[in-house]
């Protein structure tokens, strides 16, 4: 209902803002989609590494030195969780501030996909630690 008030309420934008908004929206979709990025490449390297250091030890029939195929695994996959939650809370939080100056700020597709990726990351991370 408040949202529609302010719509209401808005006064029209110039050509020049409206560029500008447009640029300001595009730049936070394109921050976030580095940050999947990112969280994407540390969520499938941790789970690569810990396939292939499970496949070692499995081999060789020595555990690994220090934390384990298991231990790393984990703590890569979440890095990238909790990278890709940090980066999806930043980008929300930017967003609501943005929307409150300027109504017309369409909503995030980049947020979705953030979504998207993160119940990936959680399924690899659920993977990892009931796998033997």
């Amino acid at each position: 209902m408040e949202n529609m008030a302010n719509t209401l309420n808005a006064t029209p934008i110039s050509t020049s803002t409206r560029l500008a908004l447009d640029r300001t929206d595009l730049a936070h979709e394109r921050t976030l989609m580095a940050w999947i990025r990112t969280a994407v490449s540390l969520i499938s390297f941790g789970f690569t590494i810990y396939k292939f250091l499970q496949y070692v030890e499995k081999e060789t029939g020595a555990p690994g030195k220090l934390i384990g195929a298991r231990g790393y695994g984990l703590c890569m996959i979440g890095t990238g969780l909790v990278a890709l939650l940090m980066a999806t809370i930043s980008h929300r939080r930017d967003m609501q501030a943005l929307r409150k100056k300027y109504v017309e700020v369409p909503y995030s597709m980049a947020a979705v996909f953030a979504g998207v990726i993160s119940l990936f990351g959680i399924l690899a991370f659920l993977a990892v630690i009931f796998r033997q």
